[in-house]
């Protein structure tokens, strides 16, 4: 995150005491990234955050790489796809990945998470392609809508519960962490006048949650294969307070401004976010080119260092025949790829889209995995002949 916030009670100089009513010490945290050099946050507890119950075994969790696919063009058809497991954790299918991203379809059934959840390995970014409902973690409660990322720092400990239903998410887990666009920055962090969304769009947890009531609380905590089962005596959102830089937060895909030109823009001008090895980027309902010769669609792109995946949210991609609402495309590095038979022609005279999608760059080969060979669209390949 690039600025700062704080929410709830805290000391007035950090690494001071801090008491509770009866006298004793609240218990202060610090949350921190890359070591003590990234950014951080303090939070001060009700109870000590290393206090354990017990360790339950763990469990395996996790998606498995399919052995031999081919170079190709390829197309997820997860259109048609309702629930694809009852639980949270349960409905998350990886169906691309390699050692900086992955990414996953999540159709849970239940509206409630009966435990907390912790990524301590990855960030996440949780799209609501569908739904609504509030995100509760440490930091607080954020709402949450249909057409939010949420970005969740890792080791965040959170659960969502949904009041609209049905749920469709895209999870794009990540080894590095998610940024704002850097280029888009100033010297201090602040977004520039010519950034495609501000300060004002980001949205962080808006009030906080202190439950000091007992109980028995299971955390079920991903890492290196494994879900891990953490059982506390204490609800892990007993924090009174807290301040920094590192939170969870949403920001609409509905308040990305799109930067239009007189000519076909390239995709960087869509980047929403930034992180090791690929990026995010938003395309948007918008004006399309206006130069008097112009053509709406884009040009053939031979990729050459990247791996480019769209998640197709909504609206008819001008470009594109044979795609739906919910379907995902990957275009590999080492194959051109370009708009279907007709549609170049098609487009021109075209003054604006209302298409939705959203889009993920890698610069490492992305590989499906085992799940995601039962959607995948033998047909694609050959969808540019005539």
């Amino acid at each position: 995150m690039s600025y700062y916030q704080k929410l709830g009670n805290i000391p007035h100089k950090r690494h001071t005491q801090f008491r509770q009513p009866d006298g004793s010490l609240y218990a202060e945290e610090v949350v921190s990234s890359r070591g003590f050099s990234g950014i951080y946050s303090i939070l001060y507890h009700l109870h000590p955050p290393t206090q354990v119950k017990r360790v339950e075994k763990a469990v395996p969790f996790g998606a498995k790489i399919a052995k031999d696919y081919p170079l190709l063009q390829t197309h997820l058809n997860t259109a048609g796809l309702t629930a694809t497991g009852k639980d949270f954790l349960d409905a998350r299918k990886v169906l691309l990945m390699n050692n900086d991203v992955s990414l996953a379809i999540c159709n849970p059934e239940n509206k409630t998470m009966d435990y907390f959840y912790k990524n301590a390995e990855a960030d996440e970014v949780i799209f609501v392609h569908d739904g609504s409902g509030w995100l509760e973690s440490q930091f607080g409660r954020l709402r949450v809508e249909q057409g939010d990322y949420i970005v969740i720092p890792r080791t965040t400990i959170y659960r969502i519960t949904w009041d609209k239903q049905p749920v469709r998410l895209l999870i794009i887990e990540s080894a590095g962490p998610v940024e704002t666009v850097k280029r888009y920055r100033n010297e201090l962090g602040q977004l520039l006048e010519h950034s495609p969304y501000c300060e004002r769009d980001i949205r962080p947890p808006s009030e906080i949650i202190t439950q000091g009531s007992k109980g028995e609380y299971l955390i079920k905590i991903k890492k290196q294969g494994f879900l891990h089962q953490y059982i506390y005596d204490f609800s892990p959102l007993n924090v009174v307070g807290w301040d920094g830089f590192l939170y969870p937060y949403a920001l609409s895909i509905h308040d990305f401004e799109p930067i239009t030109g007189r000519i076909h823009q390239p995709p960087p001008v869509h980047q929403t976010f930034q992180a090791h090895n690929y990026v995010i980027c938003s395309f948007v309902p918008r004006l399309f080119d206006y130069h008097p010769l112009s053509i709406p669609a884009p040009y053939n792109h031979s990729n050459i260092d990247s791996d480019e995946v769209l998640y197709y949210v909504e609206g008819n991609f001008m470009s594109r025949k044979g795609i739906s609402r919910g379907s995902f495309t990957l275009h590999p590095g080492g194959l051109p790829h370009g708009p279907h038979p007709g549609t170049v022609e098609k487009s021109i005279g075209a003054k604006e889209t209302e298409e939705l999608a959203v889009m993920v760059d890698t610069f490492k080969p992305l590989h499906l995995t085992e799940i995601a060979l039962e959607f995948v669209d033998k047909n694609y390949p050959n969808s540019w002949n005539p």
